[in-house]
């Protein structure tokens, strides 16, 4: 018979067992599989309604929007109006994409402002900059003017609960005398404000590593986007378990990484249409994602 002594004893070792091995905790949670809707950025324009119900049927249970605008806002609706869209089909907007482009480019805050309002409105967690237009990113003195506006947007985030992600592309990583802009941006930013949002196909397409990425800079990359590529065409996209990344690999190394989020995301060569890849990237996720 096991005495409450040797119960308590044997309670607090386990305890200090499970505190020991923060990775293994970590990895072995469910985490939800989320969507980046530019996916189906062409049936959204025609009816968000019936797009989102179909999001949700297929399984997912967060999703990262994009494309707002002061003057149509989400694809003509208000972000009041998207919201009860999502609620009512169960769905979150733990990220949004918003360019602010003028913001990066010229320091003009009205854009800013006016999409941190409507990613407070989603309720959403991370504020998310996924693209620099060309013309600002030729040197590395316009990474580190981009770097320093980042900051700068960080700041406006915290201030209204959000956390500020940068996401990448493939021109990051251009090297100019010798360094990357992306190591630019993870230098020069706040690591307490700024975070990433690792975009696993652009990192292997530009010939980079996302593992060495991680043990370069652990806990930077709070979000990702699972995108997979075509076998035969690296400019392709596919389902995610059809194509050629190893993201099982990638997954195992979530934990060091810092993730917390992923979202799926196929911007073309779908196999039949765009609703059956998501429902098929869901599935490949969620029966070998989950636990690893």
């Amino acid at each position: 018979m096991i005495s409450r002594r040797t119960f308590m004893i044997n309670s607090a070792l386990a305890t200090v067992g499970i505190l020991a091995m923060p990775s293994m905790a970590f990895n072995s949670r469910k985490r939800d599989i989320g969507l980046q809707l530019y996916t189906l950025r062409s049936e959204l324009a025609k009816d968000v309604k019936t797009v989102l119900e179909k999001v949700s049927k297929a399984g997912f249970a967060t999703v990262e929007t994009y494309g707002f605008s002061v003057n149509n806002q989400f694809w003509g609706l208000a972000p009041a109006e998207l919201k009860k869209m999502l609620d009512a089909n169960g769905l979150k907007a733990i990220s949004g994409h918003y360019n602010c482009g003028s913001f990066l480019a010229d320091g003009n805050l009205s854009e800013l402002k006016a999409s941190i309002e409507a990613a407070k409105t989603l309720k959403s967690k991370y504020f998310t900059i996924p693209w620099v237009d060309e013309p600002f990113r030729k040197n590395l003195q316009d990474y580190k003017i981009i770097a320093s506006r980042l900051n700068l947007a960080a700041a406006s985030c915290r201030e209204s609960g959000l956390q500020l992600a940068y996401h990448n592309h493939d021109f990051e990583f251009q090297k100019h005398d010798g360094i990357t802009g992306y190591e630019i941006l993870l230098d020069e930013t706040d690591k307490d404000s700024v975070c990433f949002e690792l975009d696993l196909y652009w990192v292997v397409r530009s010939g980079n590593d996302p593992i060495k990425l991680f043990k370069e800079n652990p806990g930077r990359f709070k979000l990702w986007h699972v995108k997979d590529m075509d076998k035969n065409n690296p400019a392709l996209n596919t389902e995610v378990g059809n194509g050629s990344i190893d993201f099982k690999s990638i997954f195992k190394e979530a934990a060091l990484s810092g993730m917390e989020h992923y979202f799926v995301e196929q911007e073309n060569n779908f196999a039949v249409d765009s609703f059956q890849s998501i429902k098929s990237s869901n599935d490949f996720c969620s029966n070998n994602f989950d636990k690893l």
